[in-house]
């Protein structure tokens, strides 16, 4: 063998070497999300400010009560809605539960847990998205189910939704509630393909609107106050079709679906008032009911825009995680797999140093005087995992992540050290069939 090509060899090694080398580098980057690791807070004085779940107290002004997830796709954010909503149930007397989901699947859910037929399985299938179809959506619809049976008339839990993507059930209960009131229900009915289970191919959008609207003035001529479910029903629709006519633009998309979750859950808010109840209980990814997020010139998200008008009658619960790994759909299948992220939330990481897999930090008990209250206002990363991957989330951990103060989005936060993922249940054989 002659020295250029022995040379040739050796070269080849070290090349091969240095790029085995920054493959490993790269995995273990990607795995942690980055190398920096954040500030640490002091342990100790976090240990003493944190606290349980049983000690979130809330001021009797407040007439929203938001709790938000850092991911869709975790076990624990979702049992958490369980646990901080029968809290908000026994301690503050609240009567209702809102979910980011849509509204007709919700109520689908709400007759269930007034002795439908059914299982609480069936019903947290009947929201619509697979996300809630895991054991703990059953698990709280169980919950809601069993208080009613023996809640005093008046006092039963109610279960809404306040998102618009889904049309199915909403149309079936509108039309459900034109026929018990009379209105006339023979164009509604032709827009309906009931072999296919959709709307018919041979209408567009602005036909439908104008079709759904029509049976809306309908009910709202009847100066009946019962209709207003109804009429809801049919807002619900009208959402739905203008907010198809924007997706192609995806930042228009979730700017016109904030602006119409703050419509609905004003609205839900309205309805609990009316039962004598002045507060509700809001489910939702923090993104869409933190205080302080905007899409610029095209609007803010839903919690900014509650908490311009309530102020401090908006009261909102954060979580975060400090390692998570993720149910999360890829692409256009789909079809769901794990995946892991770090948050690199500094307070997150002071609750595992602490010990604690769940824990609650209420922001308004910690002196202005501590250092951990100014590293409440400080910026930091926060954990923000929307309910979709991408390969770019690896590359670049901070697409996952949210640069903001946590005094400013939250009145408190509840920090999951380890989340693990949902298991999604199968789609049931036979489905939810509740009417009035």
């Amino acid at each position: 063998m002659s020295k250029g090509t022995t040379k040739k060899h050796f070269f080849g090694k070290i090349l091969l070497v240095l790029l085995m080398g920054v493959i490993i580098v790269g995995c273990v980057y990607s795995y942690f999300g980055g190398f920096k690791k954040p500030k640490p807070i002091d342990k100790e004085e976090f240990a003493k400010y944190s606290g349980n779940i049983s000690d979130i107290s809330v001021p009797d002004s407040v007439r929203i009560i938001a709790l938000g997830e850092a991911t869709h796709g975790n076990i624990e954010f979702q049992q958490l809605k369980l646990d901080v909503f029968k809290l908000m149930v026994e301690k503050y007397g609240v009567r209702a539960f809102a979910l980011e989901g849509d509204y007709g699947g919700c109520e689908a859910v709400n007759r269930y847990i007034h002795g439908g037929a059914g299982t609480a399985q069936e019903a947290a299938a009947a929201i619509g998205f697979p996300i809630y179809r895991t054991e703990q959506m059953a698990q709280l619809i169980d919950w809601m189910r069993n208080y009613n049976a023996t809640a005093k008339e008046g006092e039963d839990l109610r279960f809404y939704g306040f998102d618009m993507q889904i049309y199915e059930k909403n149309y079936k209960y509108l039309l459900e509630a034109a026929k018990t009131y009379a209105v006339p229900t023979t164009e509604l009915e032709k827009l309906w393909d009931k072999s296919e289970g959709k709307y018919s191919p041979s209408y567009t959008a602005e036909q439908k609107a104008k079709v759904i609207e029509k049976v809306r003035q309908d009910l709202l001529q009847l100066n009946d106050s019962t209709t207003a479910q109804a009429v809801h029903f049919a807002d619900i629709l009208l959402q739905n079709i203008a907010l198809g006519k924007v997706m192609d633009d995806m930042s228009k998309g979730i700017a016109l679906r904030d602006s119409l979750m703050f419509v609905n859950t004003h609205w839900i808010m309205e309805q609990e008032e009316a039962r004598g109840n002045g507060c509700i209980f809001v489910s939702a990814h923090n993104g869409h009911i933190k205080r302080r997020h905007d899409y610029g010139s095209l609007g803010k998200a839903m919690g900014a825009l509650l908490a311009n008008e309530l102020d401090k009658a908006y009261f909102v619960i954060g979580t975060d995680f400090c390692k998570a790994k993720v149910s999360l759909p890829k692409g256009k299948s789909g079809k769901r797999s794990n995946h892991i992220f770090f948050s690199k939330d500094p307070l997150a990481e002071a609750a595992k140093q602490c010990g604690y897999e769940t824990c609650w930090l209420d922001f308004s008990s910690i002196p202005e005087s501590t250092t951990l209250s100014s590293r409440l206002s400080d910026y930091t990363w926060l954990g923000d995992v929307g309910e979709g991957y991408s390969p770019l989330m690896a590359i670049l951990p901070q697409s996952y992540r949210d640069w903001d103060c946590p005094a400013i989005l939250y009145n408190g936060m509840i920090f999951v050290t380890n989340a693990h993922p949902i298991v999604v249940l199968q789609e049931p054989t036979t489905k939810l069939t509740n009417t009035k």
